[in-house]
């Protein structure tokens, strides 16, 4: 299952990530949000140990969502060596999310 992060730990478990990183962002009202919620937590537990995959909660995150520039949600961005590396925005396949990761 992925976990949920947050601003106060946002630099530890992203940006200071020694493998891969994906990042939902999400907010518990969205109805697409919670379609994707059962691919990420599967992506998640395929992937453990190789890279790490978190949900950062947007309404409660607004500082991490606005220098992001999320706009639309659910957003999906990699990060890879504390940099963006790519995203996509909006229910995506499950492939299109591991292609993220690559």
């Amino acid at each position: 299952m992925s976990e949920v992060i947050n601003s106060a730990n946002f630099q530890e478990k992203v940006l200071d990530a020694t493998t891969p990183v994906l990042v939902d962002f999400y907010a518990t009202w969205c109805g697409p949000c919670k379609m994707m919620a059962p691919t990420v937590d599967e992506i998640a537990a395929e992937k453990a140990g190789e890279v790490a995959v978190y949900k950062i909660d947007i309404d409660q995150n607004p500082d991490i969502a606005q220098r992001y520039g999320v706009m639309s949600i659910p957003t999906f961005i990699s990060f890879e060596g504390g940099n963006l590396k790519k995203q996509a925005i909006g229910a995506q396949p499950k492939q299109v999310l591991l292609d993220l990761l690559s």
